[in-house]
This record gives structure tokens, C-alpha cells and sequence, in this order.
């Protein structure tokens, strides 16, 4: 057997004891609407257990609450996606313009260059509606969370 740090004898294989064993247990009913309640400020919470939760509450500890918002999420997910889209166009337009002036006569680029133009304004208006939503989103956000 070998020997632990209190000097106790411990054996070769198994568990090794925990020195600061948790051996008391307390019990709690709730009625319905308190356990709605509860469960309510559990979720909140994110602590992993419900025990853990309930400890640290008794206890005055201090935990975090996190409210996570689907719509918010989804909104700055297709957001940056969005954002990187307008990055790769901002490339390609460049590209393209090289390759206009290379590759066609002087009136077709013109003329391409011309629709070219009149994609970009529709895009840049389109940019003018996203910002403006960004800042409706926003204040209605803010807003929710004070």
C-alpha cells in the first residue's frame, strides 16, 4: 500500500479519496410555481448543475446571467456574411475593370462599364438600407436590454 499525505495508507487501484469529502446533502420541495421559478433562474444562469446552482444562490456567490438573443445572433451572422460578400465585390470590381479595358473594344467596355455602374449605385442604395436597419436594430435592441 502506499501512503497518502496525512500519512493514512491508500491502495494501489481505484478512486483515490477526495481530501475535502462532500458528505452532507440537503433536500428541497418546491411547489409548482416555485419550481417554474427556479427552473426559470436556472436557465438564466448557465451553471452546469442545478445543485451548483442552488449553492452558490444559498451561499451569496456570485454567478452570471446569460440571455442569449436568437434574433441578434442571427442578424450579426448574416451580417458579416453579408460583410464579406461586399469585400469579395469590392475585389472582383476592380479585377473586372482591368479586364474590360484589356480584353474589349472601346465602346463595349463602355458600354459594360456602363452596367457595371448601374449595379454598383443598386448596391450602394442597398448598403444604405442595411446600415439603416443596423441602426433601427440597434435602438430596438439597446432598448430591450435596459
Amino acid at each position: 500500500m502506499n501512503e497518502n499525505k496525512n500519512g493514512a495508507a491508500s491502495p494501489k487501484w481505484g478512486r483515490h479519496p477526495k481530501e475535502s469529502r462532500k458528505s452532507h446533502c440537503v433536500i428541497v420541495r418546491f411547489d409548482d410555481g416555485e419550481w417554474l421559478r427556479f427552473l426559470a433562474m436556472y436557465e438564466k444562469s448557465g451553471v452546469y448543475a442545478k445543485a451548483v446552482f442552488l449553492k452558490a444562490h444559498f451561499f451569496g456567490q456570485p454567478f452570471r446571467v446569460l440571455v442569449t438573443d436568437k434574433a441578434l445572433l442571427d442578424y450579426c451572422t448574416k451580417l458579416s456574411a453579408f460583410h464579406t460578400q461586399y469585400r469579395a465585390i469590392g475585389n472582383n470590381y476592380n479585377q473586372t475593370v482591368k479586364e474590360l479595358r484589356c480584353h474589349f473594344s472601346e465602346k463595349k467596355a463602355m458600354a459594360l462599364l456602363y452596367r457595371l455602374e448601374q449595379c454598383t449605385k443598386e448596391l450602394a442604395a442597398l448598403m444604405r438600407q442595411v446600415m439603416e436597419l443596423s441602426k433601427e436594430f440597434e435602438g430596438r435592441w439597446s432598448q430591450k436590454s435596459m
